[in-house]
């Protein structure tokens, strides 16, 4: 029997303790655990979230626990805390290469029992069955696109209309006019930074020939932001970040696509720009990075769509002013430990795009200028 939501007056809305997150943990293994157990990633990225978003870190391995124990647990948790957990179990089984039917199943029973849903199940369902080209159409059906018109392009600032949410804008001067713009602001500011960022790794502005969709170049001022490199990594995570900062439930599919492409490949392209890479989240200490990157994501200031927002209203404020005004907190010491770095750190930066760099700065008659970023050892 499903457990239902509770009243407004009813609600718990105090933080998770230690026990309650115990129960979390034992919840999230049972959905997502496959017929021959967690996998070594499965564990660590679960681990890792709970002690990031929680402050507390659930005793592993956690027993298992049926789906109607699991929801009557939650008796009291309100539709968005639930819609939560559903996603951190939707994560959970996301990195799984294959992912199992029983999975799927597991994760419809829990979602089920919770009265709570998520499109990202019908892309679970999609890849269990083996249906990848199904799965990339139900990320734009059920996702952060489902509803794109017009009127969202707005942000974009494009000066003609795109034909969809990932199109691309390869000639339209006034875009590429606004965004070249940027390089006249004061040293320090977002826009500025964003530049350099563009200038150091050859990226072309929108509006140009060979540049990013509108919508996917709204990520890149979160690099700045979040403070955030440009390898594969951490694209990750950026898009985790954004995921957790919206309170869109629809906002996870971003988190969902590029673990798609960057992990599992179940995706081979996304977003109008991005190739599958699989591999990325399995390497150390990534998963702890993403962990904190949904912790910072979720300590910002209200609830924010960072790729609808309109970057040139607050580009001429110095980042770090930023900032402090939407509540982006520093990286934890142990994200910083498990590798996260900035987009001017060593690493931060790959040698494909230290290479492009380079060539951009020759054809355009300019001394290379890397601003301190160098590619991972």
């Amino acid at each position: 029997m499903t457990t239902p939501l509770p009243s407004p007056d009813a609600e718990v809305l105090t933080p998770p303790d230690a026990a309650e997150v115990q129960v979390l943990a034992e919840g999230v293994t049972s959905a997502i655990a496959p017929p021959s157990g967690l996998t070594p990633l499965q564990s660590i990225l679960v681990g890792s979230m709970f002690e990031a978003m929680t402050g507390h870190e659930p005793v592993q391995p956690a027993a298992p626990i049926s789906a109607d124990a699991f929801a009557r647990a939650l008796a009291g948790r309100n539709e968005a805390f639930r819609s939560r957990i559903l996603q951190v179990m939707l994560l959970g089984a996301l990195v799984l290469r294959p992912l199992p039917r029983e999975v799927a199943d597991q994760l419809e029973a829990f979602s089920r029992e919770l009265s709570v849903g998520d499109g990202m199940l019908e892309v679970a369902h999609r890849y269990a069955e083996g249906s990848f080209d199904l799965a990339a159409f139900d990320f734009d059906r059920n996702g952060y696109t489902a509803d794109w018109s017009i009127d969202r392009q707005e942000a974009l600032h494009s000066s003609r209309a795109l034909d969809g949410p990932w199109a691309t804008s390869v000639d339209d001067p006034e875009l590429a006019a606004r965004w070249r713009s940027l390089e006249d602001l004061p040293p320090g500011t977002l826009g500025r930074l964003l530049t350099e960022l563009y200038r150091a790794r050859g990226f072309s502005y929108p509006g140009t020939e060979g540049s990013a969709p509108p919508l996917l170049a709204q990520h890149d001022w979160v690099h700045v932001l979040a403070d955030y490199g440009t390898t594969v990594t951490s694209e990750l995570e950026v898009f985790a970040f954004i995921a957790r900062a919206n309170d869109d439930p629809r906002a996870f599919s971003l988190l969902a696509m590029v673990v798609s492409l960057f992990e599992t490949g179940y995706l081979r392209t996304g977003a109008g720009l991005f190739e599958a890479f699989p591999g990325q989240l399995s390497r150390d200490g990534v998963a702890t990075r993403i962990a904190d990157a949904m912790r910072r994501g979720a300590l910002v200031e209200g609830s924010i769509d960072f790729l609808g927002l309109d970057w040139f209203e607050v580009a001429e404020l110095p980042v770090d002013e930023l900032r402090t005004r939407l509540h982006v907190v520093p990286k934890s010491d142990r994200a910083v430990e498990a590798g996260s770095v900035g987009p001017w750190d060593p690493g931060g930066i790959s040698e494909f795009q230290v290479e492009q760099g380079r060539a951009f700065a020759a054809r355009s008659g300019v001394a290379y200028d890397a601003h301190g970023a160098v590619p991972p050892r």
